[in-house]
């Protein structure tokens, strides 16, 4: 047991940040890495670019699930790659019952 808690207090000792001064001694440090959603899509939209995807922007956007919800999107932007299959829907989703949103779907299969 004592061997435990001394391999317990060497094992803190070693992943503690160490900050020595002197001639040869290591200077080490805790790494910290900083990531967020704006870098994330960063590289998601590098990565798109890569594809060769075409903008395309949509007034608004309903998806039907199972379980008698909508998420509704207003104001999206659609990029399409289909060289690569790929599609990519950009905006803010609301999740919404469908009684709610049938009036609206219903009024907008009359204007089609």
């Amino acid at each position: 047991m004592k061997e435990a808690i001394l391999n317990q207090g060497k094992l803190a000792k070693l992943q503690a940040p160490q900050c020595i001064v002197g001639k040869g001694t290591a200077h080490r440090k805790k790494k910290v890495v900083l990531t967020n959603a704006t870098e994330n899509n960063k590289k998601l939209q590098f990565s798109l670019r890569k594809l060769g995807v075409n903008n395309t922007s949509f007034e608004e956007m309903n998806m039907f699930t199972n379980q008698g919800t909508v998420s509704h999107t207003n104001n999206l932007k659609v990029q399409v790659s289909l060289a690569a299959n790929t599609f990519t829907i950009i905006g803010h989703t609301e999740t919404k019952q469908l009684t709610e949103m049938l009036p609206r779907i219903l009024n907008l299969s009359q204007i089609v």
